[in-house]
């Protein structure tokens, strides 16, 4: 066995680890930490663009080369996990963050700053390593459990990162919402480095046919693919609504930076719903909470768009605590199904599933913007209702009788 070999593969360690509440609590901190990242330069995009000599048609480049950086993550890093210890992956990835935020936090033009925020978007794929990770050492009977509490520290960190640059931008500028972020992210690293177990996967592949292996996975699996599909669906209509209410709200109730990030800290609410998304995957409820939570998004989307007609912005609050959990609880149990597939290819599952999803939520962004600038936030919730009837009708194939 070459030296190389030896290093891929590891040695095979003497217990499986184990995965205890402490533990599962620092990988859902990780999991929200992390992901947060994305989403700092585009709450603060108004503040950016003039520092850095931007104009409105290309200040979005400080959001769209994160998320460029989070994609290719997803293709070329999430993938290794099969092949290299998950642990030191998982560091590295938090040393390419940390290098990005500072780079941004000290740029002084916007090349300097696009190339940072195209790192720190790479390295925050770690989430998307952790979450593998710890369905590969919960036990099956809990699983689901795992997942959604990991999950739910996931989508807090989304809700939650908004308001928090908004309210750090206020106090001391927008260079300090990533200099704390890289603070953050540093001590986040020596914590990890302390407590995550160690996990040498069977490693019998090179690298390129790791990544051929996970096109032919989504190719191959029929399951992967049909929870690759209401996932993208429902992250796109999540984007289209995140994208476009803080628009509403200024326009429709006056609301200012603050008043948006109160509301954004009250749709975090939704990410109560992945632990019991979890509970119900476990219980084999896959199927009908499946239904149920993409019913229930295009639900939300009608009443959204209703409430802010007349004028109910409490309305608007619970729709959008509504949305979340929709999408959260569908993000769940399609990650608990996908993982049950293949123990040993869980990074690939999971690299196939999210660089789709992703993708699709790009996409949700942009139609977001486009549907709120050319017919207001009336079109963009008919079009979010539109999409979740889509895959509401997706879901009703699930039922037609096999031939033979």
């Amino acid at each position: 066995m070459s030296t190389m070999q030896q290093t891929l593969e590891g040695p095979v360690p003497s217990a499986e680890p184990v995965l205890t509440p402490a533990l599962t609590f620092v990988m859902a901190v990780a999991c929200g930490a992390m992901v947060a990242n994305l989403y700092f330069s585009q709450a603060l995009i108004g503040l950016i663009g003039p520092a850095l000599g931007l104009n409105e048609g290309t200040a979005g480049l400080t959001v769209t080369l994160t998320q460029l950086g989070y994609g290719a993550g997803l293709l070329f890093i999430v993938s290794l996990a099969d092949l290299v210890e998950n642990r030191r992956l998982i560091l590295f990835n938090l040393g390419c963050v940390i290098t990005g935020l500072v780079i941004v936090a000290l740029s002084t033009s916007a090349s300097v700053f696009l190339v940072g925020s195209f790192l720190a978007g790479f390295g925050s794929v770690g989430a998307q390593i952790l979450v593998p990770f710890a369905a590969h050492i919960a036990p099956e009977a809990v699983r689901g459990r795992v997942i959604g509490n990991i999950m739910a520290g996931l989508l807090t960190g989304i809700m939650l990162a908004r308001p928090a640059a908004n309210m750090i931008a206020d106090l001391a500028g927008w260079r300090a919402v990533f200099v704390v972020a890289a603070v953050l992210m540093t001590a986040l690293m020596a914590v990890l480095a302390r407590t995550l177990p160690e996990r040498w996967p069977r490693a019998d592949m090179h690298y390129g046919q790791i990544l051929l292996s996970t096109l032919r996975l989504l190719r191959d699996l029929p399951l992967l693919r049909r929870r690759t599909a209401y996932q993208s669906i429902a992250f796109a209509t999540f984007n289209l609504f995140w994208t476009a209410v803080p628009l509403a709200l200024a326009q429709s109730f006056g609301l200012g930076q603050r008043g948006i990030a109160l509301f954004a800290l009250a749709g975090a609410g939704g990410a109560l719903a992945a632990p019991m998304a979890g509970r119900l995957a476990d219980r084999g409820l896959t199927r009908p909470a499946t239904g149920f939570a993409i019913a229930v998004l295009a639900l939300s989307c009608l009443l959204a768009g209703w409430a802010t007609a007349a004028g109910l912005i409490l309305v608007l609050v619970v729709t959008a605590v509504t949305l979340d959990a929709a999408v959260q609880t569908n993000q769940v149990i399609s990650q608990r199904a996908i993982y049950s597939l293949s123990a040993e290819a869980r990074g690939r599952l999971n690299a196939a599933y999210m660089t789709v999803v992703f993708v699709c939520g790009a996409l949700g962004s942009l139609l977001g913007a486009w549907t709120f600038s050319h017919g207001g936030w009336r079109a963009t919730a008919l079009t979010g209702v539109a999409m979740s009837l889509a895959a509401l009708v997706l879901f009703a194939t699930e039922f037609r009788p096999r031939r033979g």
